[in-house]
């Protein structure tokens, strides 16, 4: 019979005797270790990182080699350095604003109540370093423009036309002698025209309290201006070979003035009448234009009138004393517009409105 194998126990060191124990060395990352399809075992490896998808996949046969990877690129796409071969400094940061001048990546050195001495001297070092006057000039201007639009409820997209206006004028040093606030009421009239929710004259006076005919004044000068800088960029552009734009270049004062249809939606709206009613004032006005029957009349005066009619004729009546307080006229002035127009009714009213009964002369007031 076979004797069973025997285990041989290994013996430590005898007692009492000291063992050196070597300290373990902090983990190294070995570099000349590469990532290696199974597969195709291809060297040098066609590796792919989908960061779509989170995968590092082998670009030969699509074996899934890796999950979960890090994305190490810029968190969004940019295209300003297509052309410049730069890499994309855009990590960090607000956007440019650009109705600012400069880069605007400067450092501020705060400074709060209780700080030390020395960060006191730091913060008034690095203002008087970086101090730039034409800056701080756009940016109160810019704040009295956004001030003064919320007043008023107009809508942003005015409020950023009318400072990208402005910018202009303060870039080319068109406006020196006139005053800030006059130029920022001229630019606050046109940046209204462009966006088609036009203001009157008066409407800016009493938001800016600049007078109308400081208004009007450099509202010429400003569309004057502005006209010829189109024309300049225009003739620049054919000079280069390329074609103009016949919409107009950038921001062009020449637009249409106001008319009275664009002013009935507003009054219409503040008088709190039905959207029939305001179909018919304007209708109303469009045919009081085109045939001259309020010819020589302010377009405050027109639309108003036409909407004292178009309430009588809707079954809204609003007395002129209201319409008045609205359009900003007196109220002999819309009865005298609407003496002038109730002779010529049948004209100003489309026949289809008697007919459906959504309008009714017996309804009109006596002159």
């Amino acid at each position: 019979m076979a004797n069973p194998p025997t285990h041989v126990v290994p013996m430590g060191p005898p007692l009492g005797t000291t063992v050196a124990v070597k300290a373990q060395e902090p983990w190294v990352e070995n570099l000349s270790l590469n990532l290696m399809c199974r597969e195709c075992k291809e060297d040098p490896p066609n590796i792919v990182e989908d960061f779509s998808a989170g995968d590092t996949i082998c670009g030969s046969c699509g074996l899934v080699l890796g999950d979960r990877i890090v994305d190490t690129r810029s968190e969004w796409r940019t295209f300003t350095n297509d052309d410049q071969n730069n890499d994309d400094p855009s990590r960090v940061g607000d956007g440019a604003n650009p109705l600012l001048n400069g880069a605007q990546l400067q450092t501020d050195i705060a400074f709060v109540g209780g700080a030390s001495a020395k960060s006191r001297d730091l913060s008034r070092a690095q203002n008087k370093a970086t101090h730039d006057k034409s800056t701080k000039t756009l940016l109160a201007a810019y704040k009295e423009i956004g001030s003064l639009c919320d007043g008023i409820g107009i809508p942003k997209n005015v409020s950023d036309t009318a400072k990208h206006l402005f910018k202009i004028t303060i870039d080319e040093n068109a406006f020196r002698g006139k005053s800030q606030e006059t130029v920022i009421a001229g630019c606050i009239f046109i940046a209204c025209r462009q966006c088609k929710v036009p203001r009157t004259f008066r409407e800016i006076f009493d938001l800016t309290k600049v007078s109308k005919p400081e208004i009007g004044r450099v509202f010429k000068a400003l569309e004057k201006f502005f006209n010829g800088r189109n024309e300049k960029t225009n003739a620049a552009i054919v000079e280069a070979g390329g074609i103009p734009d016949p919409n107009g270049s950038g921001f062009n004062a020449a637009v249409e003035s106001t008319t009275p249809k664009d002013l009935c939606l507003r009054f219409c709206s503040q008088l709190n009448l039905s959207q029939k009613c305001t179909t018919l004032s304007q209708d109303i006005a469009i045919r009081a234009e085109t045939t001259g029957d309020l010819a020589g009349r302010s377009p405050i005066s027109t639309a108003a009138a036409c909407i004292y009619m178009a309430s009588y004729l809707a079954g809204e009546a609003r007395s002129a004393k209201d319409v008045s307080i609205v359009a900003g006229v007196s109220d002999g002035t819309i009865r005298n517009a609407f003496k002038l127009m109730l002779p010529n009714k049948e004209r100003l009213v489309k026949p289809e409105w008697i007919a459906d009964g959504r309008a009714d002369f017996k309804r009109l007031p006596l002159a």
